[in-house]
């Protein structure tokens, strides 16, 4: 018998630690830049940090599913087997609006380059760093249990819209070391908040439509690396992202394929996710 209370709103919960955990290990990556430490110590505290989500989860675990197991837990957010069709649909998806918006960087660019890595080990490393430090660290928390957890009281789209918001909003430190002020700020915090909504709409459909994390993982390390390796100003460039998957997130919800946005095909889905 589990002694410990099980936590009467997990979400509320798990997003509160996520950035009471997220702040000094962000803090700690200023410190390192400011310290000037090698590149790589810099890189390293900046993946930690993604991780505060993981971090928070894993210590609330035990009260939001007591006598379960995290690893048994992560595990399952696995299991089903990858629809080629989702992983497919996704990638060309997102693939189409990088090469938009490098067509439209490229031909209003005046730099020698339209790409920020100049090497394709560069490209490898930046690859690899931003996976670890984004998607691999955020998404068993944000979409495997908070998205899910939403789910079980609200339809998709209105837990997307109510995850979409808190996961912007754990964003804030990093802001304001855009060095962005005034109204350049506001744009970019609109933009990105935008962008950020529309994309986590694109994770929930698809995700529920294949049920294995791997595909919000997809979707969001490739929304991080596109925009990163594009050589263009930061706010036309969310702008452009902002625009785009706005477009594609309403699309999704017009159509709402096989109803996984507000319908009932979820159903199934959210209870072998409880279990």
């Amino acid at each position: 018998m589990n002694g410990e209370k099980k936590l009467k709103n997990p979400v509320t919960s798990f997003i509160l630690l996520t950035n009471i955990i997220f702040l000094p290990l962000f803090i700690l990556v200023g410190v390192t830049r400011m310290l000037e430490f090698p590149a790589w110590v810099f890189d390293v505290m900046l993946c930690i940090s993604a991780w505060s989500s993981t971090f928070a989860f894993g210590v609330l675990f035990k009260r939001i599913y007591p006598g379960q197991s995290f690893i048994q837990f992560a595990k399952d957010r696995f299991r089903y087997k990858l629809k080629f069709s989702v992983i497919l649909t996704v990638s060309m998806i997102q693939a189409f609006i990088f090469l938009v918006i490098l067509f439209i960087v490229s031909n209003n660019s005046e730099a020698d380059s339209i790409f920020t890595k100049t090497s394709w080990g560069m490209l490898v490393y930046f690859f690899f760093k931003n996976l670890l430090s984004g998607p691999l660290g955020e998404e068993i928390g944000w979409r495997g249990f908070a998205q899910i957890e939403l789910q079980k009281k609200h339809s998709p789209l209105k837990a997307s819209i109510i995850l979409g918001f808190w996961w912007g909003i754990w964003h804030l430190p990093i802001w304001f070391t855009t060095g962005y002020v005034g109204i350049d700020l506001i744009k970019y915090m609109l933009f990105f908040m935008i962008s950020i909504q529309s994309t986590t709409i694109i994770m929930t459909v698809f995700y529920n439509l294949n049920q294995n994390l791997i595909v919000p993982i997809i979707i969001h390390q490739f929304f991080n690396f596109f925009i990163g390796i594009i050589n263009g100003n930061l706010i036309d460039l969310i702008m452009y992202n902002a625009l785009f998957y706005l477009v594609v997130a309403v699309l999704i919800i017009v159509i709402n394929p096989k109803k996984v946005l507000y319908g009932k095909k979820t159903q199934t889905f959210l209870m072998d996710n409880i279990t």
